[in-house]
């Protein structure tokens, strides 16, 4: 499926752009998905002499995470358009490499909107080599984290596994974040969503920038899961972790106004990048109907797999139109809550329906690991849990309406 102008506008300086993201998506990311996927111990993903660290050099050398183009010469809307084409190439690439890369940046967004200059140049300088994480989801607490809209993100009897206590020009930062933070075994620097000190429940929050290598910090294994193997994820402990108060970007009176921007802003780009996975599905799935030869034919030539691969190609383009809206809704602030919810919901319960249906029109190849379906699947169904499992999300998208 070439890049068209329909895709990313006339602008050949951005079709060269996106087309620059493509080749580092098939040529970096997919082969090196494919052989982190392999590994057995998922503490060898991470190693020093994984090939996971050249995708992340070759990543910050294109420049991808920020975009480096002169917002000044771009319209808002044409740049919203860029990144929704650029997201679904990395998805294409490997979903969970996607998301590690993606991640990686995490602290600089709060960094920049903190307006304070140090911060920003300690955690946002261009060259920097630090990777992100954002640490939300703890041993007790999951999706319900994130329910802003919900009475029990209110409710004070609702206890929290890490907490920041004021002491001072300092906050001590003791508890632990659960094995499913991204990035969370090998990020040098975090952006922590806890609660501070208080009864306010999970709204009495906070955001908190956190290197990493401060003394009382300390990790858990990768952990081993089903699919986006090539997505570190693991648990960071706090020791009475000392932290400065400025480095307490959000407090409690604008908590809750976080939690629904990031999600905006996160769901909307879960939404971009799983149209990516799920257009790989589908053309993986095209291309061997057109090679795989029954009864006498290829196998596209029998109205039953035919149909099959329309329905793929509809769900894709579906999926690419909601996503990209979101995209531009939000192009000069986060788009509303629910648009994003409902771009992340069904883009990646579309990547699981197409890549279970390329799975079948694979039939018994399908299910071996030789061919590369059987991990999308694994991929997409992780994304139907991370980022807010959908289910929890469409309580707070609901709410909204």
């Amino acid at each position: 499926m070439a890049v068209t102008e329909i895709d990313v506008g006339a602008n050949p300086e951005h079709q060269a752009l996106v087309e620059t993201v493509r080749r580092f998506a098939g040529e970096a990311m997919r082969p090196v998905g494919a052989e982190l996927d392999r590994l057995v111990d998922p503490a060898d993903v991470v190693a020093p002499a994984s090939p996971l660290w050249g995708v992340f050099e070759k990543y910050r050398q294109l420049g991808i995470g920020r975009l480096e183009v002169d917002e000044s010469a771009m319209e808002p809307t044409e740049r919203a358009t860029l990144q929704a084409a650029i997201n679904e190439e990395l998805g294409w690439g490997d979903g969970g490499l996607a998301v590690s890369l993606a991640v990686s940046n995490f602290h600089v967004i709060f960094a920049e909107l903190s307006g304070r200059p140090e911060l920003v140049e300690r955690f946002a300088a261009p060259d920097s080599t630090e990777i992100g994480c954002w640490a939300v989801t703890e041993p007790d607490h999951g999706s319900d984290t994130l329910t802003f809209t919900e009475e029990s993100f209110r409710d004070p009897a609702i206890k929290a596994n890490c907490l920041a206590i004021p002491d001072g020009d300092h906050y001590v930062i003791r508890g632990q974040k659960s094995s499913w933070v991204s990035n969370g075994t090998i990020a040098t620097i975090g952006t922590l969503f806890c609660t501070i000190d208080g009864d306010e429940g999970f709204a009495g929050g906070g955001v908190c920038i956190v290197p990493l290598d401060l003394p009382g910090v300390s990790r858990g294994r990768p952990l081993d899961k089903l699919g986006q193997r090539a997505l570190n994820q693991g648990e960071i402990f706090f020791d009475e972790v000392r932290v400065p108060a400025e480095f307490m970007v959000v407090g409690k009176d604008a908590y809750g106004i976080a939690i629904e921007m990031v999600l905006a802003l996160a769901n909307a780009y879960m939404g971009m990048t799983f149209v990516g996975l799920a257009r790989a599905a589908y053309e993986l799935a095209l291309a061997y109907a057109k090679e795989r030869v029954q009864g006498g034919v290829p196998i596209i030539r029998h109205q039953s797999v035919r149909s099959r691969l329309f329905r793929m190609f509809t769900q894709v383009e579906a999926a690419r139109a909601l996503a990209r809206k979101v995209s531009l809704m939000g192009a000069v602030a986060p788009p509303p809550v629910q648009y994003s919810i409902a771009s992340k919901t069904y883009c990646t319960n579309t990547a699981f329906e197409v890549a279970s249906a390329a799975v079948q029109i694979f039939g018994g190849n399908g299910l071996s690991r030789e061919y590369p379906i059987e991990k999308l699947l694994r991929d997409a169904r992780a994304s139907m849990i991370e980022d807010g499992c959908n289910e929890v999300l469409g309580i707070v998208g609901g709410a909204r309406l």
